[in-house]
């Protein structure tokens, strides 16, 4: 997504999961730029020089990928590119990336986390509407907030639902800073000082000091 900087710097980007919410006046150019990078990016073997993007992990996940991606169809989400076999990659279960535009919001693409190469944009009028259709899902592990506002971007990154959020920047990683999401996503925390707490165990040991018989269920 690093390709679209250009566009964020102009406006607002919220995004969560495999979903990206674009201030209306900057969706039909980014989308038509997100559709020319993705185009560009080399598919293959991750162990060559220059690939950028390899195959899915397995043929179950490969299948259920692309069974997501005829479902976004079905209901009404249009397919920008991709949903298909690379003419480069005979073998393996490599996957050209899928933009969908205009997708329904009580679509499933749209509320499901779908593992694959796949992503689904929608316009937003204003701060709320974005806000309350990024919240509006039972998933929150992760999600970013591009403005060249920062004073806005902060404040919608601290009402993102989200465990980890991320401003300008998607991706970083500190070995410091707790790991984990909200809702359904990411149980507990892992990194820093709390994923060191999930190897502990805590003991609460309490001290009764009075002259008097502690027996409060003696009457």
């Amino acid at each position: 997504m690093d390709h679209v900087r250009d566009f964020w710097n102009q406006g607002e980007v919220c995004s969560a999961t495999s979903r990206v919410l674009v201030q209306r006046d900057l969706y039909e150019p980014l989308l038509k730029r997100l559709v020319e990078q993705t185009q560009s990016l080399n598919i293959g073997n991750g162990m060559h020089e220059g690939v950028l993007l390899g195959p899915l992990v397995s043929r179950g996940q490969y299948d259920k990928v692309l069974q997501a991606i005829a479902r976004g169809r079905e209901e009404g989400a249009t397919l920008l590119t991709g949903g298909t076999r690379p003419a480069n990659c005979d073998k393996g279960y490599f996957l050209t990336p899928a933009i969908f535009a205009d997708v329904p919001e009580d679509s499933w693409i749209w509320n499901e986390e779908i593992f694959g190469p796949v992503v689904c944009v929608r316009p937003f009028d204003d701060e709320a509407q974005a806000l309350r259709s990024a919240n509006d899902s039972r998933f929150g592990l992760a999600a970013a907030v591009m403005s060249r506002d920062l004073v806005r971007a902060e404040r919608v990154a601290r009402r993102l639902r989200a465990g980890i959020v991320w401003i300008n920047c998607s991706q970083p990683t500190f070995t410091e800073a707790p790991w984990g999401g909200y809702k359904q996503s990411g149980i507990g925390r892992e990194l820093g000082e709390w994923g060191l707490n999930n190897y502990l165990e805590t003991k609460q040991i309490t001290r009764y000091d009075s002259e008097q018989p502690w027996g409060w269920y003696i009457k």
